[in-house]
């Protein structure tokens, strides 16, 4: 199964080159990489032009990125990845052979921060999605692409974007949920504080579940929100 590896991204020049070259193991097997800008104001495209097969230009907002990414994806299977996430060496193979029996799933997590709460929490992360169904963006969600088109991609709200499209996955079926480990950058959780940051997450997903506007969690969440 052919794979299109998405990566939105702003403000990422002092390490997208580094995070890009390690897909290159993955490139040289037939991925196509695909980098979606949402208006970045540090050179972040050209930095990554040389690593990609294709840089892509969006409005800002991971949905808009994700969704520009996927229109000009070739591949047979879609993988939504986070500019601070490493994949394992082989997610190629883990992808196909994941989606020969599902439409769609996710990697486990691990942060890359040494917080001795980190482990615990990506551990939680790891068993409330496999007890859900429910898959948020640094778990590295992978669809087909005929499913995901089928599904008009994410919807186009500034967050929990992940959420709502694994709700609608959920109803044609579960996710795979992999055991093996993507490992994400744990930089936002220790800047702002373990403790706040855990806070945060439950009250926004507590918010969205009970219909709060997804402009108005984004703006706590301290993104900036176009009108």
């Amino acid at each position: 199964m052919s794979l299109s590896i998405v990566v939105p991204v702003l403000n990422e020049a002092p390490g997208i080159a580094r995070f890009l070259s390690a897909l290159s193991g993955l490139r040289a097997r037939g991925a196509q990489l695909i980098v979606v800008d949402g208006g970045s104001s540090d050179g972040t495209p050209a930095f990554a032009a040389p690593f990609a097969d294709l840089v892509v230009h969006s409005k800002g907002g991971r949905a808009n990125q994700m969704n520009a990414g996927a229109a000009q994806a070739q591949g047979d299977a879609l993988l939504f990845l986070h500019a601070d996430t490493i994949l394992p060496p082989d997610a190629d193979a883990l992808i196909s052979a994941a989606l020969a029996d599902c439409h769609w799933g996710r990697f486990d997590i691990r942060f890359d921060g040494t917080h001795p709460l980190m482990s615990m929490i990506a551990a939680m992360m790891n068993l409330r999605s496999r007890v859900t169904g429910i898959v948020t963006g640094d778990q590295a969600m992978f669809v087909r692409r005929d499913t995901f088109s089928r599904q008009h991609g994410f919807a186009a709200i500034p967050l929990m974007e992940d959420i709502e499209l694994s709700s609608r996955l959920k109803r044609i079926g579960r996710p795979a949920c992999l055991r093996q480990c993507v490992t994400t950058s744990s930089r936002r959780w220790e800047k702002h504080g373990v403790w706040r940051t855990i806070f945060l997450m439950w009250r926004l997903r507590l918010a969205y579940f009970f219909g709060t506007d997804p402009r108005k969690l984004a703006l706590a969440y301290g993104y900036r929100v176009s009108e």
